[in-house]
């Protein structure tokens, strides 16, 4: 963050000098371009160029103890943020974006690009990151609804549509994934896409992904959705749907609000149960996923189907 630093003090002689310096946050300031405005008083001599430049170097350096070369305290630190505009090229999101991709920005630089701008004094960077703060993360920040931005600075409705569409089109991009290619393929991408789909509910919720013979994605559903602790699943529903789909193969997930992965006996019993009915109708249960905190725990590779 680009900043500029102004100080106004009073020398020895009696002549007012206001020196600026433009530094740089995270790495050391550049050379100092400090500009000098000197005003006569009466009696006041200017000084020769050396002393000037002495005196401004002086007052500078004495900014930080917050004192005057005559021992009092008279100095007066003002810093002023500069607009990203100002900032070099290779420092703004949207270029560093374009020159070094997305993943070379931070959470509150990928937000900034979305806010587009700044209000009230901050720029789009540092309000992204006040907002984040705020929020206690990104994700929950992504998922809050809109009346828990009503008390926030700087994200009316226009930029709260924008923050879901955003987060929408993520979705729709994983989910594009799996039409395309075979979910057993790219179990990484489905555990993606369950992710962002089921991580942030505050109540848990069973889900199903209907496949078709090759494994790819037909349709996803949420079927149940229950408390912050259970979710009731109703075997006949699960069947109904599935036939409805025309599905050869599914794959359930659910997640736990808790944050815990592993899963209870119930989970394990009802996987057991829906297993069993679904191959009388030759409908293959690939896997179920439970979502918590962190990643997604496999029924398939803890080797329970």
């Amino acid at each position: 963050m680009a900043v500029r630093l102004t100080e106004d003090i009073t020398s020895m002689d009696g002549q007012e000098i206001v020196a600026t310096t433009d530094l740089r946050d995270g790495a050391p300031p550049r050379a100092a371009e400090t500009q000098i405005r000197r005003a006569r008083r009466p009696g006041g001599k200017r000084g020769s160029p050396v002393t000037r430049k002495r005196l401004a170097r002086k007052a500078i350096a004495e900014s930080a103890s917050g004192e005057s070369t005559s021992g009092e305290s008279t100095s007066k630190c003002v810093i002023r943020t500069l607009s990203i505009r100002h900032w070099p090229k290779d420092e703004r999101p949207r270029e560093k974006l374009l020159a070094r991709g997305p993943q070379a920005l931070s959470d509150a630089e990928l937000l900034a690009v979305l806010l587009r701008c700044g209000t009230g004094g901050l720029n789009a960077i540092e309000l992204a990151q006040a907002h984040i703060v705020a929020f206690g993360s990104l994700r929950e920040l992504l998922t809050a609804e809109f009346h828990c931005w009503t008390d926030k600075a700087g994200v009316g409705i226009a930029r709260y549509a924008a923050l879901q569409a955003a987060l929408e089109l993520a979705k729709r991009h994983l989910r594009a994934s799996l039409e395309k290619g075979s979910a057993l393929a790219a179990p990484e991408t489905t555990q993606r896409f369950l992710r962002a789909e089921l991580q942030h509910r505050p109540y848990e919720v069973f889900c199903c992904l209907y496949l078709d013979s090759h494994h790819r994605l037909i349709a996803f559903e949420e079927l149940f959705r229950g408390t912050t602790e259970i979710a009731h699943v109703h075997i006949k529903e699960v069947v109904r749907q599935t036939l409805f789909h025309n599905a050869s193969a599914v794959i359930f997930a659910h997640n736990h609000p808790s944050g815990v992965m592993e899963p209870s006996r119930a989970d394990e019993e009802i996987t057991r149960r829906l297993r069993h009915v679904l191959a009388l109708m030759e409908v293959r249960v690939l896997d179920h996923l439970i979502v918590g905190n962190g990643g997604c725990y496999s029924f398939a590779e803890a080797g329970l189907l």
